[in-house]
């Protein structure tokens, strides 16, 4: 038997004055950054050239780090959702 994990992770970041944030085909948000690359953040933040292909993890861990070094606060939330 397994049960339902309802995991709300809410992060505000500083970030440079020309990211901006767009809507793919499916209506979902994502950044646009000013270098052609898409970012969406996902428990880690995935990358893509068009936000409508594959999305992908960083490939170098500085991209990672560049990131993540943005967070000025996090609060994650656990709840069991019951039926």
């Amino acid at each position: 038997m397994t049960k339902k994990l309802k995991v709300t992770i809410e992060v505000e970041m500083s970030v440079p004055e020309d990211w901006s944030l767009v809507e793919t085909s499916e209506g979902t948000p994502v950044l646009s950054l000013p270098d052609g690359r898409f970012m969406d953040i996902a428990i880690e933040p995935l990358f893509a050239t068009d936000p409508e292909e594959l999305w992908s993890s960083p490939e170098d861990d500085e991209a990672l780090h560049e990131v993540l070094d943005m967070v000025d606060s996090e609060a994650v939330t656990y709840e069991f959702v019951t039926h």
